[in-house]
Formats: structure tokens, C-alpha cells, sequence
């Protein structure tokens, strides 16, 4: 099991790290650390000393800059993750780089936020960080003192030397080991609607129903929750009565079929083994196989059914269009379209569902989607975005496609709530569908008072907004535009000058060269060839 940083006293133990001694003094002194229960153990100019200074005060908490000689944040970000597993790391950028955020959300940074930074943005974030951080440590200290069976150290990857003999009935030689894990479906709709006692009762009624049907083959069991939606249970088949995948299969099955809980169960099996040292593995093994029920709600995963999806699965694409879903986002957001956002969200969480993801790759391809929005909402002004912030999601309780995206609907609609509370003028979204007009309409003639009218606005407003929104004309922008569609389309593809002069809107060949050459300096002929030899 991974070991958890710790916290010294009340305090959470801070390093900032920049390779400009005087960002990092500036961060030190102007901001009152110790009022927000941080202490700052020091500063670092580079990325090596900071690793070693991390690692030598076991801190909690990591302020960087992204851009560093050597050693630059996304690496030591990297490092420190490994020696440090439960380390928040707070990334500081000048760069507005998607792919330097899609990084950082797949190493486990907390935030990225951009120079030059909010102070009061970076303050709420601070103390949201000091909470969770005391609140783990608080919970150390509970499962230090609640949890000293040998399952629940085993789940939890922690070595032990308890006499396992003391609580199941001597093995008999040839003993058969099964680790199973089940959780129950739709379990946040029913969490959030229920109270504690409830959620107690349902555990023990749980537990209970599983040794029952489990006893009834002649197999002991031994049982232990390590979340309130993910039950553990070793079983031991001393006189090897099940002796086949099949019996073991159908021992399952009964169990399942029997439940009468508030929803229906589903489980995964692990393969034999036949040594107790072997268990955390089998753990892990039968943790690893829940995550494949959401593919088709398969009620018992084996490792046979994880290798057939996988076999599926091999086309899932690495890279997914997710500068794409934020602009619809963004544009529904500045339209005030809760229904239009709601069907985004559906469509993305439907697009990683028809592709094969599950759900722990869906919630970090949602988490590099929310990163891109927030930084994009920054942009227009949009700022106290703590419903983007919130903590990784809880695949055990949200664990199917509904749940996930409902939460992120309900992020969304707190984002539209704070659009409208903070008075964004329409001249933002008015320009965004000008935008979208262009892009949907580039064949053919495009003139500001056309879009105008669409827009429904008079055209020497709509030429003032867009020349202020954008740094540029109406023409100029559409010109510009099209510019460098006709560059891609000189180099990927064979077309002739005159048909891709026509694609991109342009009727009058010479006026396309014209214009062509007044951006790029040349003809479409001189840059084909000048950049395809």
C-alpha cells in the first residue's frame, strides 16, 4: 500500500518551486501561509532540488512553475507523484497549451492555473487543499485504529502478519482461494436519497446475504468493505467443492440472483490460487475487473470476459477531439442553453461509451475536457470556478455512464449560474455565432450584413463588436480564415489551384492569388511547391 504523506501537527507542509528566486520569494511573503494552516518549508530554483527537499520534509503540498531548466514542472510533477503518491501539486504556467494541461490532469496535478496568477483564486484553492488534506489525515488515524484485520490491510495493499487461522476453520491441504468483489448498480441514485442508518443497514444486510449463499456450498468467506460500495470477500473452498470455473460461476450467480436488495448487484471472481502470500494480487485482480461491467452491465466479470472486451476495446483511440466538445460548450454556456449543454454532455459521455472506455478513462478524458473549459471561461472573465474544481470522481459510487455524466451536467449548470450572476455581456456569444456562421458557410459569399441580419442586429453594430472582439474586420478575418484553409488544403491534398480557391470561398481565381499572396508573400503555386519538396 502506498504511504500517505504526513501532516505535521494541524499544518500542511509547503514547497514553492521556480527557477526565479524572486517569484518564489514573492509567493512566500505576500501571501499569510500560516493563517491558512500552510507552512512553507522552504523554496527550490530547479526541479532536482525540489525533489530532494519534497521527499527529505515529506510535504503535502507543491506550488511550481511549469517552465524550468533541467528538470521542468511536468517532470518533477512525475517524480514526485511516485514518492510522494498522495502530494497536491499546483502547476503554474505561462503557456496556454492544451496538451501541457491534458499532461498535468493524467499526472494527478490538483490545478494548473496561469500566470500572472489570482490571488484569491489561489487562496480558495489553498484552503479547499488544507481541508482535504486534514480530512485524510483524520481518516488515517480512524482506519488506523478501526481496521487491524488481516483482510482489510491485505485490500489495502498492507503487509501483515495476522494469524488468519483465528478466524476461519483449519484448511485442509489442496484449500482453494477465490477473491470476490461486488458493488451495487445505480448506487449513487440511491446514496444520495438515503440516510446514514440506511446506508449502515444496507452493509450489514449485504455482507450478511453474501456469506449466507456462499456458505450454503460449503465455502467460508471473509469479508470486509473497503468503500461503502465495494465489498471484498475471500473465499476459501477447503474441500475443493468447486472445482470448476463453471461451479464457481454458478456459485455467483445464486448469490446475485438471490439479492433483494434496493438495486441489483454485480460481482467479478478472481482465479484460484492456493497461498495466502498471493491474496493482495488476486485483490487487485478482482478490483481491476469491476471496471469492465459498464460495457454491456455483465453481471460476473472474469478475467476470461476482460480479455475478450479488451480484445474489443484495442481500437480505443488515445487522442479524443476535446479543443472540439469545449468550443460547443463554451457556446452553449453563452447562449444560456442549459438543454443544448445537457445534450453535449450526453453526447460526449455517449462518445466515450461507444468507443469502449470505462469509466475511470471516461473521468480523466472529462477531467483534461474540464481543465481546457476553465482555462477557456478564465479567458472571458469568468472566474470562482469551483465547480470545475471539484475532487476526482468517485468511480465506486459513480460507477455507470448515468452517474458520471449527471454529475457533470450539475457542474456545468453551476457554471451557467455564475455566467448569469456575473452579467458577461451578449457581444461575447453574439461574435461566438458569427463564428460558427463563418465556419458552417465558408463555401459561399459571406458579408457582414448577412450575418448581421441573422444575428438580428443592425450591421455597423455588428462590424463595431466584431472589430472589437477579434482585432480585426469582418473581411479581414474572413480572409484570414480562409487563407489558411487553403494552405492545408495546397499540402494534404492534390487539388488544383482553381477548385481549392473555389472550396474556400473565393469564385474569382485571380482575386484568390491576390489575397493569397497580400498574407503569405507568395502565389499558392510558390508555397505548394516551397513547402512539399
Amino acid at each position: 500500500m502506498k504511504r500517505r504523506t504526513a501532516v505535521n501537527g494541524m499544518n500542511v507542509k509547503m514547497l514553492i518551486v521556480d527557477d526565479e528566486p524572486i517569484i518564489c520569494e514573492g509567493l512566500r511573503y505576500t501571501i499569510p501561509w500560516e493563517e491558512l494552516g500552510v507552512q512553507v518549508i522552504g523554496e527550490a530554483y530547479n526541479g532536482t532540488e525540489a525533489l530532494r527537499l519534497a521527499e527529505e520534509h515529506k510535504v503535502n503540498l507543491v506550488l511550481t512553475d511549469i517552465r524550468m531548466n533541467g528538470m521542468d514542472g511536468l517532470e518533477l510533477a512525475e517524480h514526485l507523484m511516485s514518492a510522494l503518491p498522495n502530494v497536491r501539486i499546483v502547476i503554474i504556467s505561462g503557456y496556454e497549451d492544451f496538451a501541457y494541461a491534458r499532461q498535468a490532469v493524467r499526472l494527478g496535478v490538483s490545478d494548473y492555473l496561469l500566470k500572472p496568477v489570482d490571488i484569491d483564486e489561489l487562496l480558495r484553492l489553498v484552503r479547499n487543499i488544507v481541508a482535504k488534506v486534514r480530512k485524510e489525515a483524520e481518516q488515517v488515524n480512524r482506519d488506523n485504529e478501526n481496521r487491524m484485520m488481516w483482510l482489510s490491510n491485505v485490500v489495502r495493499g498492507v503487509n501483515s502478519s495476522y494469524d488468519f487461522s483465528s478466524v476461519m476453520p483449519a484448511l485442509q491441504p489442496g484449500a482453494q482461494f477465490r477473491m470476490i468483489a461486488t458493488q451495487m448498480n445505480r448506487y449513487y441514485q440511491w446514496f444520495s436519497v438515503t440516510s446514514s442508518a440506511e446506508h449502515k443497514a444496507l452493509q450489514e444486510a449485504w455482507m450478511t446475504h453474501v456469506h449466507l449463499s456462499f456458505e450454503k456450498h460449503a465455502i467460508h468467506c471473509l469479508s470486509v468493505f473497503d468503500h461503502t460500495n465495494l465489498l471484498f470477500t475471500l473465499c476459501v473452498d477447503s474441500s475443493n467443492r468447486l472445482a470448476t470455473e463453471l461451479a464457481w460461476n454458478e456459485a455467483i450467480d445464486d448469490m446475485l440472483q438471490a439479492w433483494q436488495g434496493p438495486e441489483s448487484l454485480y460481482g467479478s471472481i478472481s482465479t484460484a490460487y492456493d497461498s495466502l502470500a498471493d491474496t493482495a494480487e488476486h485483490c487487485d485482480e478482482a478490483r481491476l475487473l469491476l471496471n469492465y461491467h459498464v460495457l454491456d452491465e455483465q453481471a460476473i466479470l472474469t478475467t476470461e470476459f476482460k480479455d475478450q472486451a479488451d480484445r474489443k476495446r484495442d481500437g480505443v483511440p488515445e487522442h479524443f477531439p476535446g479543443a472540439e466538445m469545449v468550443q460547443n460548450l463554451m457556446h452553449a454556456l453563452f447562449r444560456y442553453d442549459l438543454a443544448e449543454i445537457e445534450t453535449l454532455i450526453s453526447d460526449i459521455f455517449g462518445f466515450f461509451r461507444s468507443r469502449g472506455y470505462l469509466l475511470d478513462e471516461a473521468a480523466i478524458a472529462y477531467g483534461e475536457i474540464r481543465v481546457l473549459l476553465q482555462q477557456r471561461l478564465r479567458e472571458s472573465g469568468i472566474k470562482d470556478l469551483d465547480a470545475l474544481n471539484r475532487a476526482p470522481l468517485d468511480l465506486d459510487a459513480l460507477n455507470s455512464y448515468v452517474a458520471i455524466s449527471q454529475i457533470a451536467k450539475e457542474d456545468l449548470a453551476a457554471v451557467l449560474t455564475l455566467i448569469e450572476m456575473s452579467g458577461i455581456s451578449k457581444p461575447y456569444w453574439i461574435i461566438e455565432k458569427a463564428k460558427k456562421y463563418i465556419l458552417e458557410h465558408n463555401g459561399s459569399a459571406l458579408k457582414a450584413a448577412d450575418v448581421a441580419a441573422w444575428l438580428k442586429i443592425t450591421p455597423s453594430y455588428f462590424s463595431y463588436i466584431f472589430k472589437q472582439s477579434t482585432g480585426k474586420s469582418f473581411t479581414e478575418y474572413v480572409n484570414q480564415f480562409r487563407i489558411e484553409q487553403a494552405k492545408q488544403l495546397l499540402l494534404q491534398t492534390h487539388d488544383k489551384v482553381y477548385e481549392i480557391a473555389d472550396k474556400v470561398g473565393y469564385k474569382e481565381y485571380k482575386y484568390f492569388v491576390s489575397i493569397f499572396k497580400t498574407y503569405t508573400g507568395m502565389t499558392p503555386t510558390e508555397y505548394r511547391d516551397l513547402n512539399t519538396t
